[in-house]
């Protein structure tokens, strides 16, 4: 009979053994797929080589996807894996807006492209100022000469308005033209963390500042419903008064008005493309013979694709990353890249940058490199972000003011979103710029622990111990004591008051100024320039005209600073995002899609809540609207 030692020992090798064998396999596994991904990469690219080189007719602008500042991975890894998984699902698919307004304007003077093709069926969504920035490049191509088509099998909200900037829109018998409106929806838990027995510690400075309503209330307050409200109808004036001037009619055209919208469509019996017509929104109703016919006629035919001739923006966008390149290494030194363009895409968190975030690690070293270059003469700082963490906060904006003192402008422009946090990291600059329709201000601070003790309680666990100071008896299995809780405040006061500061200090007003806009109050566009908060309404044309005039530079060459993901990092990513779209796909048949993206939103908020302080600069109102 073996001995317990000697059976103990044959374990713990048969352990090791088999620990060592799934070790090599996964690293026989990631070597095999590493040389897969290079030699499909390879024929990859040559077959899209010597496809671009002979396209001609139309560029086919058929968005996948959401569209977005900054693309978390790059496209050939995303779309490699993406095949090797078999996902023909592009819902998370992102799409760099600023390569998009590229590719359009580069082909007003490309002769091979005589005319732009909207095809948008599958764009899921974007926000008004991203897609305010496409339409302008696409008034730039139809001044041109060259024109823009619009064809879809329908069209929701986002998908419409670019599809406004077209000559001519196409829709299918069974479409739509989903206009309804905006809204903003968000989930209260109050009944059910009271009915949970969770305790909330709620800490803020700000009487507007809601983004701590879901936990104390089960509805909106007064305070927030009025000031949501006043944004959200100037979003929607702006979004209908943009369309009406594109298709040469009135808002009340577009929309007009539930109870008109009703007896309009009794009058058609309900037919959807027959209102679309009536109400011209679209210009004609197409069959796939009578589109095929138009746009043959219009680019000429492909009888090797049987198609008519275009090239995808996909593959355009490849073409030209490959011409640029050669540009670049013709190119002489005096041309250097002279102005960086730094991105804060997200909630910002403490640490390195994860997708869809800002991550203060990351993006301070971005500022640094641009700080300490002797090339880069000035900074353009895109934000599009509802703030997040005040110690990440704080820590950007104390590497934007050593840029200041290194004699470098800086230049905001803001996206949809500079709010809280977002605004926080704005105000060292030397100019900013929003869009009509950006969300700012809601300068305010807030902070919240969620503790357990009673939850515990009401099933007989209970935690208890000593400790040296009151301070040190903290846990999420205890609450939090008076002493704790007050100098919490005392943070959050603090907090608060620095925001006030630095605001005041930036846009050169007094404390007093600042408090009657602050409180967390969410200020749009033109009301932020007359509040002082922004400089000027413009896009990011106009922040790269003003970096280079403050910064006396006649030839601007933009450095796009922006982390660079491990392969694995890419790898996780592409996967959890085709996880991400079979779970949207599911929720997606039991809840209405706004519904499934707040939960998105909520989840990824609650999971970045790293705020080593618990001090938070976050707007939770100013989420995307539909």
């Amino acid at each position: 009979m073996r001995k317990p030692w000697n059976v103990l020992v044959i374990f713990f090798k048969f352990i090791w053994q088999l620990l060592n064998f799934i070790k090599n396999f996964v690293i026989n596994f990631v070597y095999i797929f590493f040389i897969f991904i290079i030699l499909n990469s390879y024929f990859s690219y040559k077959n899209e080589k010597n496809f671009t080189n002979k396209y001609y007719g139309a560029l086919l602008i058929n968005l996948q996807g959401i569209i977005v500042d900054q693309v978390s991975i790059p496209k050939s890894i995303y779309k490699i894996i993406s095949e090797l998984l078999n996902s023909s699902n592009r819902q998370t698919q992102e799409n760099s807006l600023f390569e998009i307004v590229q590719m359009i304007r580069q082909s007003i003077y490309d002769d091979k492209i005589t005319g732009i093709v909207l095809q948008l069926d599958n764009l899921v969504s974007s926000n008004q100022s991203s897609l305010q920035y496409i339409g302008k490049a696409l008034i730039e191509f139809k001044q041109s000469g060259k024109p823009i088509y619009a064809v879809g099998n329908g069209y929701n909200q986002s998908q419409y308005y670019l599809a406004s900037f077209a000559n001519n829109i196409y829709m299918s018998k069974q479409g739509n033209v989903g206009i309804y409106g905006f809204s903003t929806n968000k989930l209260y838990f109050k009944t059910l963390l009271d009915n949970l027995k969770i305790n909330r510690n709620i800490f803020r400075i700000g009487n507007y500042k809601s983004a701590i309503e879901p936990f104390t209330r089960d509805n909106m307050s007064p305070e927030a419903r009025k000031i949501d409200k006043k944004w959200i109808n100037i979003l929607w004036q702006n979004y209908l008064s943009t369309i009406a001037y594109n298709r040469n009619t009135t808002p009340e055209n577009i929309f007009p008005g539930i109870n008109k919208y009703i007896e309009k469509m009794k009058t058609v019996n309900g037919d959807s493309a027959e209102y679309a017509i009536k109400q011209k929104l679209i210009d004609y109703i197409f069959t796939p013979k009578i589109i095929e016919k138009v746009l043959r006629n219009q680019f000429g035919w492909n009888d090797k694709t049987q198609n008519f001739n275009h090239i995808s923006i996909y593959d355009y966008a490849n073409k030209t990353t490959q011409q640029s390149l050669l540009t670049i290494l013709k190119k002489s030194h005096d041309f250097s890249k002279n102005i960086a363009v730094i991105v804060a895409q997200g909630a910002i968190i403490e640490g390195l940058q994860e997708p869809g975030m800002v991550g203060s690690t990351t993006t301070v070293e971005q500022i640094r490199k641009a700080r300490i270059n002797p090339n880069i003469k000035a900074i353009i700082l895109r934000i599009n972000s509802p703030g997040g963490s005040v110690t990440a906060s704080e820590a950007i904006r104390n590497e934007l003011v050593a840029v200041k003192e290194h004699n470098k402008p800086i230049v905001v422009s803001m996206g949809a979103i500079a709010a809280s946090g977002g605004y926080w990291i704005s105000t060292p600059a030397n100019y900013i710029f929003a869009s009509p329709t950006t969300l700012t201000g809601s300068i305010g601070i807030f902070g919240i622990i969620n503790t357990l003790e009673k939850t515990l309680g009401s099933i007989g666990v209970y935690s208890d111990g000593i400790s040296t100071t009151p301070l040190a008896d903290i846990s999420i299995t205890k609450g939090i004591n008076k002493y704790y809780s007050d100098i919490m405040q005392i943070n959050i006061e603090n907090g608060y008051n620095n925001f006030i500061k630095y605001v005041a200090q930036g846009r050169n007003k007094t404390i007093e100024e600042i408090e009657k806009i602050a409180q967390g109050k969410i200020w749009i566009g033109l009301s932020a320039v007359q509040n002082g908060l922004v400089d000027a309404l413009g896009d990011f044309d106009d922040a790269v005209n003003k970096a280079a005039e403050l910064a006396n530079i006649q030839v601007p060459e933009l450095d796009w600073m922006q982390p660079e993901p491990s392969f694995i990092n890419q790898l996780i990513f592409t996967l959890t995002s085709n996880s991400k779209e079979i779970m949207l796909n599911i929720l997606e048949s039991f809840f209405f899609q706004k519904t499934v993206h707040y939960f998105q939103q909520q989840n990824m908020i609650d999971n970045h809540m790293n705020d080593p302080q618990n001090r938070y600069a976050f707007c939770l109102n100013c989420a995307d609207v539909y």
